[in-house]
């Protein structure tokens, strides 16, 4: 009898001791819960509510235009101004948008859509005639479209994945850069068909035009370095390390001054390389996960946007003097931009989960120096940037912008 009372006494206080433990990891399991799910409310607001982006002594914000909604999350890709017209692209809707827009009254900016199969990226207008191309990866096509109607006019069939596009004067043809496959198609703009293909070493990312040569300049992102491309000769003339950038995305060029701007996505940097001597002059810091770049001639300054959702503000002091006037907040995911070489507006698209996708427009405090400033030579920093708090928290809204650092699916 007495064993079978101790039996039990020993069973009661056994499961009192599991009660209690039980009950303490669910306290412990409560306490470390209750922060999380707070955190991850102050990330989802934080990713839905663009907000205003931070002051600035160099630039001001001026508003933002808002665009359609293709869906519960909106990844925009590049932008292009052509006579007070802003064509924007979407990756996830596929949408081809088109913002009329009024440099004195931004309110009174209109939107018109043109939906499509596959990812759009690229765009290029023609001067002087009424037609444009936009490259789709997915659907594997340039389709040429009237910017004015915004009605599709037809489509070519080109290799897997087209990215960025650009017409060529000089050689009177279209250049479209193929991530996957190393190449780049050649466009008869009047046949509307291929008449040409370039095979690269690397990956081509971001191309641009030198005004002042028959070239044209594509960055390989896999081998870090910049190929001089003529388009007449179907060739590659030349090709040129960029170290110690990493992962090249956007460039930009300044044809009169001879300077090609990369900014790099593998390790937040911009670089200055010369295309006269074929070599990088100096680098400068810049916002985490960078993946455009514009260049301003009318005010010496050259704005670099990237997934950390910051917007660098560089000044050119001279050809190979340069400085950060500012790093301005924007959005986590505002990866692309465009400048304005008329008005000097600088437009910057929004990723967008739940909420509507829009463009912040900035210009150029009036008050802050643009030029003949004393020169600040910026000397090559090397090793890389550790991303801001804006990266880390943006890590949530990773799984539906993978392609926006690689439109690998972008640029």
């Amino acid at each position: 009898m007495f064993a079978e009372y101790t039996a039990a006494a020993a069973t009661t206080a056994h499961a009192s001791r599991n009660r209690l433990a039980t009950t303490s990891i669910r306290k412990m399991l409560l306490t470390f819960a209750i922060p999380l799910i707070g955190l991850a409310a102050v990330a989802l607001v934080y990713l839905v509510y663009p907000g205003t982006p931070s002051k600035s002594k160099v630039m001001t914000f001026e508003d933002f235009i808002e665009l359609p909604r293709g869906g519960l999350l909106t990844a925009l890709d590049y932008l292009t101004v052509n006579d007070q017209t802003l064509f924007v692209t979407s990756e996830s809707s596929g949408a081809l948008l088109k913002v009329a827009f009024d440099p004195s009254n931004l309110k009174a900016s209109t939107v018109s859509q043109m939906p499509g199969a596959g990812s759009a990226h690229g765009v290029t207008v023609l001067p002087d005639v009424n037609v444009a191309f936009v490259t789709r990866s997915e659907a594997n096509t340039v389709d040429v479209f009237d910017p004015k109607s915004f009605h599709q006019l037809a489509s070519i069939p080109v290799a897997d994945d087209p990215d960025a596009i650009l017409y060529i004067p000089s050689a009177n043809l279209i250049y479209v850069a193929h991530g996957g496959p190393n190449m780049a198609t050649l466009i008869d703009p009047q046949m509307r068909a291929t008449v040409g293909t370039i095979q690269f070493s690397g990956k081509p990312e971001f191309s641009a035009t030198d005004s002042q040569s028959v070239l044209l300049f594509q960055n390989l992102k896999e081998t870090n370095e910049v190929a001089a491309i003529d388009a007449g000769k179907r060739s590659v003339d030349g090709q040129w390390p960029l170290a110690p950038c990493v992962g090249p995305s956007g460039m930009a060029i300044d044809a009169e001054q001879r300077r090609l701007f990369a900014v790099c996505s593998g390790n937040a940097k911009l670089v200055v390389f010369d295309l006269e001597n074929h070599r990088v002059i100096t680098s400068l810091e810049i916002g985490g996960g960078p993946d455009s770049v514009a260049f301003d001639r009318g005010v010496h300054r050259i704005y670099a946007a990237g997934k950390a959702g910051k917007l660098t503000v560089i000044q050119q002091d001279s050809p190979d003097n340069y400085r950060v006037l500012d790093e301005i907040r924007t959005h986590y995911g505002a990866h692309t931009l465009t400048v304005d070489p008329v008005s000097h507006k600088v437009f910057v698209a929004y990723a967008s989960l739940l909420a509507h996708p829009r463009i912040a427009v900035f210009s150029p405090t009036p008050s802050s120096p643009e030029v003949n400033v004393a020169p600040v030579i910026q000397q090559d920093v090397h090793g890389e940037k550790d991303l801001d708090s804006h990266l880390a928290l943006g890590q949530l809204f990773d799984i539906g912008l993978t392609n926006l650092d690689d439109p690998d699916p972008h640029h």
